[in-house]
């Protein structure tokens, strides 16, 4: 006697088919102590919606000839999510994130705001999923739907691939140190500036603009130093690079 499907929310009030032999005139499916309520019976089948339960529960189906050996239904909770690998990405979406947390084992979907995907299991406590393309730039709820349910509560930022339009000052001295303003789109979402490669340090002053101090050049000559931004999205490169400066010399 088959029970399908033999796992559910803790909720209740999914379908359940129980099929086997001699099941017309079914009078009552209990899911442990529990009736569950008959809304289709045939001589081979019935069909109930299950009443909310928790843990491991012994169905059994009882018709005027008797009751019927037992099958387990395993009552599955709702989700919980621990953490996301990545919280931002591009708005093409394409990346693959992990989500770690528990009663992860059955997940079906994962939403991304109105958009969803499908997951890979990995274990109970993760599953791996290709984030759809946004909509829009900006951020959306993340929320995983299992057997057990929907959890809600993180939120993924979708980004565009930032610009570089300009900088000034042009130039600067190879010791470092001079404060440069970048101008471009895209830069609130900013992780990284480098000038020909050297990280250096930076504010986000807002979208379309960020403040950042040259470092030194590595081995302290002058010379043109690309600078570079980057966000979770990807990179640009200014169109000119930096002039980085001799120092006087008598």
């Amino acid at each position: 006697m088959p029970i399908s499907p033999n796992q559910g929310s803790t909720g209740g009030g999914q379908s359940v088919v129980i099929t086997g032999s001699n099941l017309g005139g079914a009078t009552a499916v209990r899911f442990g102590s529990k009736l569950a309520a008959i809304t289709a019976n045939t001589p081979t089948s019935v069909t109930v919606t299950d009443p909310a339960g928790s843990g491991v529960v012994q169905v059994t189906v009882t018709t005027p000839g008797g009751t019927s050996n037992p099958l387990n239904f395993y009552y599955v909770g709702a989700p919980f999510k621990a953490a996301l690998s990545d919280t931002s990405g591009p708005l093409a979406g394409g990346n693959v994130i992990t989500i770690t947390g528990s009663g992860l084992s059955t997940a079906t979907a994962v939403h991304f705001g109105a958009n969803s995907a499908t997951p890979t299991v990995v274990s109970d406590g993760a599953i791996t999923v290709v984030v759809p393309a946004g909509a829009a730039v900006g951020s959306v709820g993340v929320s995983v739907t299992t057997l057990g349910g929907t959890n809600n509560g993180f939120s993924y930022t979708y980004v565009d691939v930032p610009t570089v339009a300009s900088f000034t000052p042009g130039s600067g001295p190879a010791s470092g140190g001079t404060a440069v303003t970048i101008t471009g789109t895209s830069l609130s979402s900013t992780q990284s500036v480098t000038f020909g490669g050297q990280a250096a340090p930076f504010v986000v002053i807002s979208d379309t603009t960020i403040s950042a101090v040259a470092p030194p050049t590595l081995d302290g000559a002058p010379g043109p130093a690309d600078i570079t931004v980057t966000n979770a999205a990807g990179s640009a490169t200014a169109a000119t690079p930096y002039e980085y400066l001799a120092g006087p010399g008598i």
